[in-house]
């Protein structure tokens, strides 16, 4: 069996990657006050992550869409009965 060796620190090796930072938000959405801390400036911290070479991240943002877009719809088709 072959001996552990530990860092000074006791951590066996499995140190943490580099800290993760949040992604930067665009200068103008910082200027109109949202950062990710608010409810629409999660959004578009959300929206922006997306990458569109990823299959899974292209059915997330076709279904984010019909999530907003189906009810929309569905209300002016109420109001033009």
């Amino acid at each position: 069996m072959s001996e552990r060796r530990l860092d000074p620190s006791g951590d066996p090796g499995h140190g943490l990657p580099a800290a993760w930072q949040p992604p930067v938000m665009p200068e103008d959405t910082r200027r109109i006050g949202l950062d990710r801390n608010t409810v629409e400036g999660a959004w578009v911290e959300f929206a922006s992550l997306l990458d569109r070479r990823r299959t899974s991240h292209v059915v997330v943002a076709w279904l984010a869409l019909a999530i907003f877009v189906v009810p929309v719809l569905l209300t002016l088709a109420n109001l033009f009965r």
